[in-house]
Parts: structure tokens; sequence; C-alpha cells
């Protein structure tokens, strides 16, 4: 690169005789600059360039304490790659993971009106009915635009109370002239409610196959647990609404999470 006709050495200092004087000389135009064909880098001028020491062109230092540092920051580069890979695989993992970690983590808690899976047999058959609580449990069916079924529930609503068991069916049909697989996501509303609403038998998170023209009855078989009643939160809930959503099965398609849209 010149300035004002002049070319800067590309390394190093230039060496003209009488030392920095001299080089400003050469800058201002009072002396001329020394010829020296042979120097391999220096600073250009008109007719030749000055020539610079041969250790000033050199870029990496001889100095042994500054090799011993960037090795050190080289070795230290090398890790933090190491540890961001192994958190990228990491992450990775955890997104296929969550799902079905998230679900079993919403049934046993009821998060975001994921009902209960539901106690053994012999807790089911020792439980007390609380007779004086009823409540209102109402049915809700839903399909994704992109579902070709007809799926409704067969009773809008049944009364329930605590600690009893209960059947209730919703119906869907596959009205076109070839299969479809469904599979189904559900919740409850009151979100609240969702931990005391445990299903024994259930067609949801189950691919259900309907050939052509076909119809099926699908069965909920529920209860609410006893210890609703003893939720205060609770205490003004009479009317539950069991909601699912059918959508097509295809491969690589993700479920919503329940709770959320």
């Amino acid at each position: 690169m010149g300035l004002g006709g002049w070319g800067w050495a590309r390394c190093g200092t230039p060496r003209l005789p009488g030392g920095a004087g001299a080089l400003w000389a050469l800058v201002l135009g009072r002396v001329s600059p020394r010829r020296e064909g042979s120097a391999r880098c220096g600073l250009w001028v008109p007719g030749g360039r000055v020539s610079v020491p041969w250790g000033a062109r050199g870029l990496r230092s001889s100095n042994p304490f500054t090799r011993k540092q960037e090795e050190e920051w080289r070795r230290r580069n090398r890790s933090a790659l190491a540890y961001i890979a192994a958190a990228a695989v990491g992450m990775v993992g955890m997104s296929y993971a969550a799902v079905p970690l998230y679900r079993l983590y919403c049934q046993a808690t009821g998060m975001g009106g994921t009902t209960g899976a539901g106690h053994g047999s012999e807790q089911i058959e020792s439980m007390q009915p609380v007779r004086d609580r009823v409540i209102r449990v109402t049915f809700n069916a839903d399909v994704h635009s992109s579902m070709q079924w007809n799926f409704k529930p067969q009773q809008s609503e049944i009364f329930v109370v605590p600690g009893e068991t209960a059947l209730a069916f919703y119906k869907a049909k596959n009205p076109t002239d070839k299969p479809i697989i469904g599979i189904s996501t559900y919740n409850v509303i009151p979100f609240e409610a969702g931990q005391y609403f445990n299903k024994i038998q259930c067609f949801c998170f189950e691919e259900q196959r309907l050939n052509p023209q076909e119809e099926v009855d699908m069965p909920v078989f529920f209860y609410i647990d006893p210890e609703f009643v003893e939720d205060p939160k609770m205490a003004r809930v009479d009317l539950i609404t069991l909601s699912y959503t059918f959508f097509e099965a295809k491969e690589g398609q993700k479920l919503p999470l329940p709770g959320y849209q």
C-alpha cells in the first residue's frame, strides 16, 4: 500500500544509515534511500527499496514463554470445543426424551389438565364413594383439520361422585374409501382437576386403525379420586370436562403436549 508515492515496508523497521533520524529525512524527501536489490523485504521507494533486519519480519515469536502461552490457549480451545459438542449431543438426546418424560410427569401431577393413569385394582376396590359430593362430567370431541374421521361422544354428560367408577363411550367412524390410522390426545378442564381424574381404560395415545366406512365404539373407564373433596382448590368445582382430539397418525408427526396448544 502506498502513501504519496512511497511504499511502506511489509515487515520490520526500515534500516537506514543514521538511524531513526534518517528515516524521517527519507519521509520528508531530504535524503535518498539506500538501494539494496537483494533485500527480501523493505520499504519500497522510487527506484528501489530499503532493507530491514531479517528478525523484523517473523510473525511467530521465538520467546519460549510466548510459545508456551500459545500452546496453552490451543489446549483450552480444544477443551472448550469438546464441552460444546458434548452439550449439543446432550440437548439432542433430551429433545427426543422430552415428550415421554413430560407425559409421565403430567400423569403423575395432573399438570396441564392431564388425567392420571389410575391406581391398582385393590385400591380401586377399597375406595369409599363420597356420596354427598356430586360432580357433573361433560365430554367433548374434536378432530384435527387434516383428520377425515367422524368423532363424537355418545353421551353429553354423566353424574359421578368421587371414589366411584364410571364408564363413558366415544364413537369414531371412517367415512372415506381408504384406511386411516388415528391417534388421540386428551385433557381435563379445569386443569387443576386433572390430578384427581384417573383413567382405568382409555384409547388415548394408542394408534386406532379404521377401515373404509368402519365405525367403532371407544370406551373410557375412569373415576375421580376421593382426595378430590379434601383439596381446598376443588371446593367450588362441580363441573369437569373431558376432551379428546384425534389426529391422523403419520410418520414423523409429533402430537401436541396435553394442556398446551
